[in-house]
């Protein structure tokens, strides 16, 4: 048999140093749309199972790197919309971290931004998001349906600050995306950078799909993070644990979940799909109910990077 070779870090270009598990895209595909009831199916075309790597930085990342597309994540966003769980009122953490770093009159681009939420936590500012993806009418004001890179062809350099919230972690190529945010801010702007956190409650849920693929491609360290501040030259200011504010119904899930993921994350056993659905039902209830424990309120599933560009 031919000897595995470990895939490169889409981050520092170094191989692997370990593979964690095969997950096969049936048993993803199947995931999506039993607990989800989304399509997954055009999104996997040509993929049998993917490799879910560490590198050396200590990111997490599937390969090969497949993306939602936009049937995808049209299916995905009418359903957090219909089950409430993506509303324009929904204000996390992170916005409220970068928001006191915002000042009046400033021109922020939002990249990613679905329905806009950000723009409620700075009206003092300039607002422009950005979301290709994004399916539902949105009242907010500035928001274009378009890439990052498209944009920048008028807008390059032309931002006080440029925030990214929960993105990178879809991208199949976070380096280019990060490399485009960059571009997109003025000399000595701000860049506010958001991702979900590897080895966190949220990577311990069993068969939890917002970390499978086509959704999550990646999970960070602060290791990863700085080696993608650096590759392209910003200069970090923080790498921060983002509190869990909005995330309370993951907090739930993984407390009463029976079964606690170590290195394998998802797995066809009628044991794990009970554990999370059961888990999923009771812990959304109590997020409702009870929010986060005050004792359990900081050091969520997030890390967020603050940084600006050479001034």
């Amino acid at each position: 048999m031919p000897t595995e070779s470990a895939p490169l870090c889409p981050v520092t270009g170094e191989p692997a140093v370990r593979r964690v598990q095969w997950v096969t895209t049936r048993l993803l595909i199947d995931l999506w749309r039993y607990a989800a009831k989304v399509d997954a199916r055009s999104s996997f075309a040509g993929v049998e199972r993917f490799g879910l790597w560490e590198s050396p930085s200590g990111l997490y990342f599937f390969d090969p790197p497949r993306e939602g597309d936009h049937l995808f994540y049209s299916g995905l966003y009418a359903r957090l919309k219909a089950a409430h769980l993506f509303t324009p009122e929904t204000v996390r953490e992170e916005f409220l971290i970068a928001a006191r770093r915002i000042p009046a009159g400033a021109r922020v681009l939002d990249v990613g931004c679905g329905p806009g939420n950000f723009r409620q936590c700075v009206p003092h500012a300039e607002y422009t998001g950005l979301d290709p993806h994004y399916a539902g009418d949105s009242p907010v004001a500035g928001i274009r349906a378009e890439t990052l890179a498209d944009h920048l062809l008028g807008h390059a350099t032309s931002y006080d600050a440029v925030c990214c919230y929960e993105v990178i972690e879809h991208v199949r190529d976070p380096k280019t995306l990060f490399a485009e945010i960059v571009a997109a801010a003025r000399p000595g702007g701000l860049i506010c950078v958001s991702v979900p956190r590897a080895q966190s409650p949220m990577t311990r849920i069993p068969n939890f799909l917002i970390n499978a693929p086509p959704h999550h491609l990646t999970c960070w360290s602060e290791a990863a993070l700085r080696a993608l501040a650096n590759s392209a030259g910003v200069e970090v200011e923080s790498v921060e644990s983002a509190p869990w504010g909005s995330n309370s119904g993951i907090y739930w899930i993984e407390r009463l979940s029976p079964i606690k993921c170590r290195d394998v994350h998802f797995r066809g056993a009628l044991s794990w799909h009970a554990a999370s659905a059961i888990a999923s039902l009771l812990g959304i209830a109590l997020s409702r109910l009870f929010g986060v424990p005050k004792a359990s309120a900081t050091g969520g599933i997030g890390l967020m990077l603050i940084a600006r560009t050479p001034g």
